[in-house]
């Protein structure tokens, strides 16, 4: 994993950190579902189903609450709620993907969103921050804008010490511990997508299939990973991609290091086989599909760490 810890950081003002609970009480900017005991060698990550917007944020935006959460993957903790009873811990964002995406290089930010000159180090030049889905994005996923006016750099900054890098150390200490117990780490990084591409997707307009497992092209995971979901969710009935038109994002390619037994998949859940795209609500199907993601968890833990285990 490329270590971006020599990056700058800054400390947030105690009289400006938002992510306090009406109480007053502090929280964390993740929440972390752990097993009384660790038996399987999976990792759970949920990083865009947070759902705390500060109020700050809400103010500078020009959409309301709803629209907002047009990018939010919601309700995806949910669908992995059991990995904790079968052994596996599962890790979710508190804080939305459209104030600060941990599915991102620490740094990837459009110039033209800001007011101050960007630092060097600052990648301006990605695929993600020229659709707008940057680390901070300037847009939700159907392509409207966030912002009335623009950020400061500074801001950028300190949503990035205070939430993203606490998510990703939790993170990384769950798979480090989990390849130390077993040998190897199975790191599932948990989505959701529209049920039709959108205009800044790679289908715009188009159906899509029930999953979409992303792999890196084979590049993040063993073989037998990518095939054993596919396999069990095609037993099920789902209609399943590899890749297309997710391959997966910053996670899974940061983490997945196979010959280092870390394997990463990503998966992509048709929202509309759950929840209402429109009125982001819970449909009668979440239920159902939570229990068929007990029985994906239940098939991916038969997988022998040993053989996933090269270092």
């Amino acid at each position: 994993m490329k270590d971006y810890a020599d990056l700058p950081t800054v400390q947030p003002d105690a009289q400006d950190d938002w992510s306090a609970n009406l109480s007053g009480d502090p929280w964390p900017p993740y929440e972390v579902l752990a097993p009384e005991a660790q038996c399987l060698p999976l990792v759970f990550a949920s990083p865009h189903s947070g759902k705390h917007y500060p109020p700050p944020f809400v103010e500078a935006s020009r959409l309301d609450p709803t629209a907002l959460r047009r990018s939010e993957d919601a309700f995806v903790d949910e669908l992995f709620a059991a990995a904790p009873a079968l052994g596996a811990p599962l890790v979710s964002a508190r804080f939305p993907r459209a104030y600060v995406d941990p599915n991102r290089e620490p740094f990837e930010l459009d110039p033209a969103m800001f007011e101050d000159a960007l630092p060097d180090y600052v990648n301006t030049a990605s695929p993600r921050v020229a659709g707008g889905l940057g680390t901070i994005a300037r847009v939700v996923t159907n392509g409207t804008e966030i912002y009335k006016e623009k950020l400061r750099f500074g801001e950028a900054l300190r949503r990035i010490e205070t939430l993203y890098r606490p998510y990703h150390r939790v993170l990384e200490k769950l798979v480090a511990a989990t390849r130390e117990r077993f040998g190897a780490c199975i790191l599932i990084d948990c989505h959701s997508m529209p049920s039709i591409g959108g205009p800044m997707d790679q289908d715009p307009g188009a159906p899509r299939v029930d999953f979409v497992l992303g792999d890196r092209y084979g590049r993040t995971c063993d073989p037998s990973v990518t095939r054993r979901a596919e396999e069990v969710l095609v037993s099920r009935g789902y209609r399943v991609a590899r890749n297309t038109p997710y391959a997966g994002g910053f996670t899974t390619g940061h983490y997945g290091q196979p010959d280092a037994g870390v394997h990463a998949l990503q998966i992509e859940v048709n929202r509309a086989l759950y929840m209402d795209e429109t009125r982001i609500t819970r449909s009668t199907g979440l239920q159902a599909l939570a229990r068929e993601m007990r029985v994906l968890i239940e098939a991916l833990a038969r997988l022998d760490p040993a053989r996933l285990a090269r270092a």
